[in-house]
């Protein structure tokens, strides 16, 4: 039964119990079933009967710091992510990590992942930044960046006296670190615009996701995740999206010039000889 076919009275008495069963499944880690109304991982259902509450899988982690047995990590993994007590820090970390370049194919790994093969690409990276933020007391918060004919990025986010700064992973020399200066997500995200560009020379940056709170997934979902994290992937996906330019503002971008193309093939790091190529996105 839909909410929308209840009665006035009823509706407002499930509106009371929802609120009722959310606070239990916060409280406790449980799904609950309050009378016609089933909180499942937040997610609210009718049922025609009966009152109960049931245990079930693990709930996201809500707490302000993350401890090892939240994370599933191992004490040597946790370690690495205890050593990286600030921004810069992390980012230092992150420039040390080779390139991912998927030899083998698309790729979305977990922090475990990352912290085993010490490779990544953009996503990996900003899941492994959120989540030594996350250890040391900020909140694990990523944004995404859409680009069209061109690969999204995906930094994660901090803040320092109210500006927002990010913590990048990638392989050319633009689209790295942002000191935190910038007083809203939308001066973050155009600070990336001249530099975010095609093989063609062209400016491709038009949208900036709202932040993602990866406290809102449960922690085997993108820490220690064995088949990948793309649940992270595809709830950026989903995000409302903010555009960056108008129209008219679209078509007055240039194209980067020789000089500018020269400097912008810079790499960190060089892929070796392989057959197999990728063709994903993710991969700034």
């Amino acid at each position: 039964m839909r909410r929308g076919e209840l009665g006035h009275g009823e509706a407002a008495r499930a509106e009371r119990l929802e609120h009722v069963a959310a606070r239990r499944v916060r409280q406790r880690g449980e799904h609950a079933v309050e009378d016609r109304v089933l909180i499942l991982n937040h997610t609210v259902k009718y049922l025609p009967g009966g009152r109960s509450v049931s245990r079930c899988g693990p709930m996201p982690v809500r707490r302000r710091r993350a401890r090892r047995e939240d994370l599933g990590l191992t004490k040597a993994e946790f370690a690495v992510l205890r050593r990286l007590d600030s921004p810069r820090k992390i980012q230092a970390f992150l420039y040390g990590l080779r390139q991912n370049f998927e030899p083998r194919g698309d790729t979305c790994n977990s922090v475990r992942e990352v912290l085993r093969t010490r490779r990544a690409h953009c996503i990996e990276g900003a899941m492994l930044a959120a989540a030594a933020l996350w250890v040391h007391g900020e909140p694990p918060l990523l944004l995404d960046m859409r680009a069209v004919r061109d690969f999204d990025h995906v930094v994660a986010l901090f803040r320092r006296g109210g500006r927002w700064g990010a913590i990048s992973k990638t392989n050319g020399f633009a689209l790295r670190w942002r000191d935190p200066v910038y007083r809203s997500l939308r001066e973050l995200a155009m600070s990336y615009l001249h530099e975010y560009t095609n093989r063609r020379e062209h400016k491709t940056l038009r949208e900036f996701s709202r932040p993602f709170d990866l406290r809102a997934l449960r922690p085997a979902q993108w820490v220690t995740a064995p088949k990948g994290a793309w649940t992270v992937a595809e709830r950026l996906d989903a995000l409302a999206h903010t555009r960056l330019l108008s129209w008219r503002e679209e078509r007055a971008l240039v194209r980067r010039d020789p000089f500018e193309r020269r400097i912008g093939a810079l790499l960190q790091y060089r892929r070796r000889a392989d057959p197999e190529r990728s063709s994903g996105r993710l991969k700034k």
